[in-house]
Parts: C-alpha cells; sequence; structure tokens
C-alpha cells in the first residue's frame, strides 16, 4: 500500500479514535446503567474480556459551576463559593440547571478531540521523520520539547471549533443570571440569533485569548501524557498497548492538572470575553490584555482563580477517562 494510503488510514482511525474520546470526555458519569452510574470502556489488548468501570463522576455540572463562579459580577457576586453555586444552582433551576449547554459540547466536542489527537499524531510523525533524518538513533523518542510542540499544533488546529463551541456554551451556561446576549433556547438559537444580529464573526467572540490557552493547554497537556507513556516503553520494555491500564489513568490525570495549572487565569479571560457584551456600549473590555488587567485591579489574583477547584475536581476523572477511550479504540483498530 503506498504511504500515502497508509498514513490515511492511520489518521481516518485516530479521528475516529478522538471522536470516541470526545464522547467519553463528555459523558463520563452522565450514564446510567440498569444497576450502576458508570461509563464502560473495554480494554481491547484482552480482546473485550476485560472491561472497566470508571465511577460516576460527572464532566458538565463541575463545569457550569467554574463558568458561573468564573463569570460572576466583581461588586456583588452571586456565589459565595463552589458549594454555594451548587445549593444555589439545585434550589433554582434543579439538576437541569447544571446541565445547560451539554448538547453543544455533545456534538462539538468529540469533533474537536478527533481533530486534537489527529493533529497530534500527524506532528509526531513528522517530528520522527525529522529525527530520523537528522541521523537521531532513535528517532521515534521525541524530546519533552518536540512532544511540547506537537501539543500545541494539535491546540492550535482545535482552537478553529474550540473557540465558537465554547462560546455557545458558556453562553448558555450563565443565561440564567441574565448575562449579556441571554434569551436564547438552545445553541442553534444562539448561532442564529447572533449570526443574524452581529455576523458570523461574532461566534468566534474570544478567539484571540482561546488561540493562546489551547496553544500552552495542549502544549502541556499532550507532552505530560506523551512522555510519561514514552519513558513507561523505554524503560519496561513494553509496546504502547501492553501499558497497564491504571498507568494510563494517572498520566491521563497527570495530564488534565499539567493542562488547568498551567493556563487556568487566561480560561478565567476567555469566560468573560465570551460573556461580555456584543455592542460597544454594553462591553467591559477591549481585549484580552485588558481583561487581565481590570481583573487584577479590582479583583486581586485570586479574580483569576474563580473556580479553580471545581475546574480540579473535574480534572482527572475526565481526562483519564479521556486517554484510556482513545487508547483503547486505537488498540481495537489495529495501531
Amino acid at each position: 500500500m503506498p504511504n500515502e494510503h497508509v498514513d490515511a488510514w492511520k489518521t481516518s482511525k485516530e479521528l475516529f479514535a478522538g471522536t470516541v474520546a470526545g464522547w467519553t470526555q463528555v459523558l463520563t458519569g452522565q450514564v446510567s446503567s440498569d444497576h450502576h452510574d458508570s461509563i464502560l470502556f473495554v480494554s481491547s489488548s484482552q480482546h473485550f474480556s476485560k472491561v472497566v468501570s470508571l465511577g460516576s463522576v460527572s464532566n458538565q455540572p463541575f463545569d457550569t459551576v467554574k463558568v458561573r463562579l468564573q463569570t460572576q459580577p466583581r461588586d456583588k457576586p452571586t456565589y459565595s463559593g463552589m458549594g454555594d453555586c451548587v445549593k444555589q444552582t439545585l434550589k433554582n433551576e434543579g439538576f437541569a440547571g447544571f446541565y445547560k449547554g451539554t448538547l453543544t459540547p455533545l456534538i462539538g466536542v468529540g469533533a474537536c478531540v478527533a481533530i486534537q489527537f489527529g493533529a497530534l499524531e500527524t506532528a509526531k510523525r513528522e517530528l520522527t521523520l525529522m529525527n530520523a533524518r537528522n541521523g537521531v538513533r532513535e528517532p521515534t523518542h521525541l524530546t519533552m520539547g518536540q512532544l511540547f510542540v506537537a501539543g500545541a499544533a494539535s491546540g492550535i488546529a482545535n482552537s478553529v471549533l474550540s473557540g465558537p463551541i465554547e462560546h455557545v456554551r458558556t453562553r448558555l451556561q450563565v443565561q440564567s443570571r441574565g448575562a449579556a446576549g441571554g434569551g436564547y433556547s438552545g445553541p442553534l438559537d444562539f448561532a442564529r440569533k447572533v449570526a443574524s444580529a452581529y455576523g458570523v464573526s461574532a461566534l468566534y467572540k474570544g478567539q484571540c485569548v482561546t488561540l493562546v490557552r489551547e496553544f500552552i493547554g495542549y502544549g502541556s497537556y499532550f507532552s505530560t501524557y506523551e512522555w510519561l507513556m514514552q519513558r513507561a516503553m523505554i524503560e519496561e520494555g513494553k509496546k504502547r498497548n501492553e501499558i497497564e491500564l491504571w498507568k494510563q489513568c494517572a498520566y491521563g490525570a497527570t495530564a488534565g492538572y499539567a493542562l488547568w495549572l498551567s493556563v487556568y487565569p487566561i480560561d478565567v479571560v476567555k469566560s468573560k470575553l465570551q460573556t461580555d457584551g456584543f455592542e460597544k456600549e454594553t462591553r467591559q473590555y477591549r481585549g484580552m490584555m485588558d481583561c487581565a488587567r481590570k481583573t487584577l485591579a479590582q479583583e486581586g489574583m485570586k479574580g483569576l482563580y474563580r473556580g479553580f477547584w471545581a475546574c480540579m475536581a473535574r480534572a482527572a476523572p475526565v481526562n483519564a477517562a479521556t486517554f484510556v477511550a482513545y487508547e483503547a479504540t486505537m488498540n481495537l483498530l489495529g495501531r
């Protein structure tokens, strides 16, 4: 088979596995079986004989709490903290309040994560070829810097979709508090009304800060996971599909922490910009730097870390599940 056909087939498998990983990321803990809440992942290395149940840890409610804490008014905060946000949301909106905007990530995150993994693996192959041309003895053993570049490339590619998708989700998550631009019945209604009133470019509000976040965040995210996996394969003399499941979970969780520790203040700025007014008269911030400067001046450093613990609570289980799903799917498809 010609090389271009081989590469196309590999990319197709990576995109499909990434889609599965994206769905897993959204649905972790949101699917109940008849007997218990869990999501089941099949370990293909055991030919479907090993089914692993990941505990019922929900992704979307934590994300909703995070965004609401990040974007609440400075002078008269709606919530005193994460616990108060949970309590008020339950009281005023019921459990459904935690799942505002869920349809958007369910549809979009599958595509986003597919792009992330597809771009990552393509970049890794190019860097491996570069190492081979430069006479590196083990061209597949990428340095941490190379892995960061590969991850950053995946983040740049991902930002094309993640920018508008997260804009939609963020608006829907906060609109119960009467945020600017509220009154949308769902993601399609939001997209239609915003595009009609302000143009399609308005859907990309906050795109510059999203690009910065994705570059740094996914550079940190994938370099952490890939370096840990690579080290395990070298030290233990194993192939990738032979790495134990618990290690995949641990490495995925570590990668999740690395991502958010590296970009959390940037994510706060992104949320503030994406819930800011569309028109000049209703806009609080002129851009990314203005938002960061005003937040620091008015709220101090803590203003850039609102919702941090809600985010960290979901980082480990969600990202462990994401990588397990990706690795299992790739093993099933045959690497």
